[in-house]
């Protein structure tokens, strides 16, 4: 799958269309049960206090929208991605609140969300620093980000025989982080707060530097 830019000048690549939230392969029903765990419990954390304004980038069809949603059912949750009309129907069966816009030039104010969410959507993005930079300008609470854990994302990808030319490297994918190296780079923009590994990703939980 592709998406423009937003300018419509050229086509970027959105990444693996493989359904990984709908799969029913025992492996990978519990590498994502890992992965709901870690979200839920980062969500908890988030706020002493259910989080008002939710801001998701890089929203896709909207799984983890539907599920803040129905975790906080006061919450107003917009949603993120590059423009495609084939997502819009997906927004609208879903009864979701989301924009096109690209995450290095967000249409939102300084601190208008008290939550930030970015799964799966840094090893997309070819300037890092200037997505983290609005991320932190929008966020007055925390960030939320994760990002497939290197190299074992793609040694899983190339065991289950995955893009095996490209050395089991999802399409799309332009950057890769190992752990410690994701959390150095949201660390340049960020206060990490707290870390999960549910295999095979990295998930963080930070709080802007003001």
């Amino acid at each position: 799958m592709n998406h423009t830019d937003g300018t419509g000048s050229h086509a970027v690549p959105t990444g693996n269309t493989y359904d990984k939230y709908a799969t029913t392969n025992p492996i990978e029903q519990r590498m994502m049960r890992g992965f709901f765990g870690a979200l839920d419990r980062f969500l908890d954390r988030s706020s002493s206090e259910p989080p008002a304004r939710i801001l998701e980038i890089g929203v896709g069809e909207g799984i983890v929208t539907s599920r803040m949603i129905e975790r906080f059912p006061g919450a107003s949750v917009t949603g993120l991605d590059l423009p495609d009309q084939d997502l819009v129907a997906e927004w609208r069966e879903r009864d979701l609140r989301c924009v096109f816009g690209d995450a290095t030039t967000l249409p939102f104010a300084d601190a208008t969300f008290d939550l930030v969410v970015a799964v799966e959507v840094f090893e997309h993005l070819p300037d890092t620093q200037a997505a983290l930079g609005e991320l932190a300008r929008v966020c007055s609470g925390h960030l939320l980000a994760s990002v497939p854990f290197e190299p074992i994302w793609r040694i899983g990808n190339m065991a289950r025989g995955r893009y095996v030319r490209d050395l089991g490297n999802t399409p799309g994918h332009v950057n890769h982080w190992t752990n410690r190296g994701f959390r150095r780079l949201v660390a340049s923009r960020f206060d990490v707060v707290d870390a999960a590994n549910p295999m095979p990703w990295t998930m963080l939980l930070a709080r802007p530097r003001r």
